[in-house]
């Protein structure tokens, strides 16, 4: 375990014990937040009750295809944008002040196009990520260096075969760092529709749970939450570990 991981372990673990000391001494008090130990025990039984299977599994579900969407229409947008300057330097503007646009004012168009199911919030989940991708994508084909283009030219390979073959295994830990944001947005996305205006999911788990003071469900779902997210993110920081050190960076 490196140096750096150890800080972040340790900075957690601060963080976990200074609410475990300010539960205890009830600056924090019981109808606010639980003690830590006691969200991870009734996390635990969320998971054996079953209680939460649905909302968890309709959640996750959601998100993995936003994400999934929102992965592969940003690099086929982004493997298409990068050839054409004109056009890429028109959306820049667009790109660069995306995420200054209230996404969520969108939900009540999305709701008239694709009715009150699954797919308005799969839609603001996709919005989110996608960008982020193309974003990222954009820049790591920005980097590929040109005797590898040369020499997909003198090899004959098409426009798809380069960007599969050459530019987008190069470029390939940009992509996963847009990925990483993409996991982030496309489970916000997902968990504030559902807050807004949804029948079921982590998001209106957690609203309900709020609204009626139940802490053993509030807490639980949110550790969940976060407990997925830093997963999967570490999974993927990991994975762009290795592929940097292949090439010596």
């Amino acid at each position: 375990m490196s140096r750096i991981t150890l800080y972040r372990v340790g900075v957690i673990a601060a963080a976990v014990l200074l609410l475990e000391l300010l539960c205890y001494v009830r600056v924090i008090d019981r109808i606010t937040m639980q003690p830590p130990h006691q969200i991870v025990r009734d996390l635990f039984v969320i998971l054996a009750s079953g209680k939460q299977n649905a909302a968890i599994l309709k959640t996750l579900s959601n998100a993995s295809i936003a994400l999934s969407l929102a992965i592969v229409v940003g690099i086929l947008a982004a493997v298409a944008l990068h050839g054409y300057r004109t056009v890429r330097e028109t959306l820049d503007p667009l790109f660069a002040t995306y995420y200054a646009v209230p996404i969520f004012a969108f939900y009540p168009l999305l709701i008239v196009l694709f009715g009150l199911g699954d797919a308005p919030q799969i839609g603001i989940g996709f919005m989110l990520g996608v960008v982020a991708v193309i974003v990222n994508t954009l820049n790591g084909l920005d980097r590929v260096p040109r005797v590898l283009r040369k020499t997909a030219r003198i090899q004959r390979l098409g426009t798809i075969e380069t960007a599969l073959k050459v530019a987008l295994p190069c470029a390939a830990p940009y992509v996963l760092t847009g990925v990483k944001f993409a996991v982030a947005y496309s489970l916000i996305g997902i968990i504030g529709a559902e807050f807004i205006m949804s029948r079921g999911g982590m998001g209106y788990e957690i609203s309900f749970a709020y609204n009626n003071f139940d802490n053993a469900t509030m807490y639980p779902l949110i550790l969940l939450i976060l407990i997925v997210s830093i997963s999967i993110n570490a999974t993927l920081s990991w994975w762009e570990k290795v592929l940097l050190a292949r090439r010596g960076l």
